[in-house]
């Protein structure tokens, strides 16, 4: 069987599942992606993925896998539960306009392999709660857990007597049948690298793309030192660095700059000499200058593994992040990009304006779009920081690898996928959330309108002469 004939089967196989779907009440899909949600927060269940995924990937946390599922699954099912997606799901009287919810159809969703445990589990109970069918195309070297996953949740489907294949799994996955999923699905999700994207986009199929994530976090010099210096590690370390949304580089207001680095090494970051700078470089990127592809066994990694791999030996067994100073930023500092390693490059700068050009120059580099946060208690940095860079989330006195994708803490929806906006080359500005999972039919009726006189619509324009 050719992989388009393979992947033609599912996609088939799912497309007969979504058809029955379609007559699902709201009940009935209430019910099952609560089901799934239960299934999937099972301590039993939970240690068994987030132990499988450890050992398939080698990548991250064990304790980090847990705290993913048990927090995103409830996440999810909390912002989703109040939500309609069957019939009518809004109306204006004032407007005569009633919005009606239906599937997209079939789905076919990119895995990386970074969060194969969480990617489909949140888009699992997504697509029930749309009415849809996805088929998930694993990275090959994660692909046992996303299956596992997928399991789990069809366990649910076939008791409660929905089918099976609303949610259905590639198995020995390939580029070539990513590619035949791509053009055969209605829509794409491509959660992952700029490479995966852009494949997305170029399917001929509509699609979600997330963008190439560089958090940048700026900490200015009102903010409370021990507090940033905690956030900036809950958020650098957290599954040793796998999400796109863990802090890159820390941008620091100059007259705290020493103290700020004092309050990081507390909290257990190691600070590397301009002598050990060129080797940390070599370690990560082996083929600089010629390219920036980072070398695989960095990635996720802990401290102590990436000092033994750039021959640094003055970095303690218990250090948990490498601090790393730069001044520059673009192809000539690779330090100033995305990373997936507890590597922190920090900066330094005097006046407000030049930390955000900094921001700006970082994500001209890489992550445009994604997010940047600040460490302050002064409302106004928080807010020029939001007004004058090129992101679409900006967390404030939080930290960002557990903020960005929804939090308890703050108002953002939970999810594992973060759109970008045209600034990262994504279609959307915003978390992936139910509505990216539905199409929408507008019925309008008429309505007693008023035209509106033109000193209403044009005001101060009609006393101007103008050709």
């Amino acid at each position: 069987m050719t992989d388009k004939e393979y992947v033609s089967e599912l996609v088939e196989r799912a497309r007969k599942a979504q058809a029955a779907a379609e007559d699902f009440t709201q009940e009935y899909v209430d019910m099952l992606s609560r089901k799934i949600g239960w299934a999937l927060v099972q301590p039993e269940t939970v240690d068994k993925i987030a132990q499988f995924c450890l050992e398939e990937t080698r990548m991250g946390t064990f304790e980090a896998k847990q705290n993913k599922l048990f927090k995103k699954v409830r996440g999810v099912l909390r912002d989703i539960n109040p939500q309609k997606s069957v019939g009518v799901v809004e109306e204006n009287k004032e407007l005569g306009i009633r919005k009606i919810a239906k599937p997209v159809g079939v789905i076919g969703s990119l895995i990386p392999t970074t969060q194969p445990e969480l990617c489909p589990a949140t888009q699992a109970m997504l697509t029930v709660k749309a009415r849809d069918a996805i088929v998930f195309a694993p990275h090959p070297r994660s692909q046992k857990t996303t299956l596992m996953v997928t399991d789990v949740v069809r366990k649910v489907l076939k008791s409660n007597g929905a089918p099976e294949d609303l949610v259905i799994c590639i198995e020995c996955p390939t580029m070539e049948k990513s590619t035949e999923l791509m053009k055969q699905a209605d829509l794409v999700i491509a959660t992952g690298g700029a490479g995966m994207v852009k494949a997305a986009y170029s399917s001929g199929t509509p699609a979600y793309g997330v963008g190439v994530g560089n958090a940048v976090i700026v900490v200015d010099e009102t903010a409370d030192l021990k507090e940033a210096a905690h956030n900036v590690h809950v958020s650098k370390v957290f599954d040793y660095a796998s999400g796109c949304s863990c802090d890159n580089s820390v941008v620091v207001q100059e007259s705290i700059y020493d103290a700020f680095m004092e309050c990081l090494k507390a909290e257990g970051a190691h600070m590397i000499n301009a002598e050990q700078k060129p080797k940390l470089l070599k370690a990560i990127w082996p083929q600089w200058p010629e390219n920036h592809i980072l070398n695989r066994d960095i990635v996720t990694q802990p401290a102590k593994r990436i000092a033994e791999i750039a021959g640094i030996d003055d970095v303690q067994e218990d250090c948990e992040f490498i601090l790393v100073e730069e001044d520059g930023y673009g192809e000539d500092h690779p330090f100033s990009g995305e990373k997936l390693c507890v590597v922190l490059t920090v900066y330094k700068y005097k006046e407000f304006s030049q930390a955000i050009e900094i921001v700006n120059g970082i994500h001209a580099y890489q992550g445009a779009g994604h997010s940047c946060g600040i460490q302050t208690t002064n409302d106004d940095h928080a807010l020029e920081l939001a007004l004058k860079t090129h992101t679409t989330r900006v967390m404030v006195r939080q930290p960002q690898s557990t903020g960005n994708g929804g939090d308890w803490n703050n108002g953002m929806p939970f999810t594992g996928s973060l759109g970008c906006g045209t600034w990262g080359g994504n279609i959307v500005s915003e978390n992936i959330t139910l509505k990216h999972f539905m199409n929408n039919t507008w019925l309008a009726v008429p309505i007693k309108g008023e035209i509106p006189s033109d000193e209403e619509l044009f005001g101060d324009a009609m006393n101007e002469q103008g050709d």
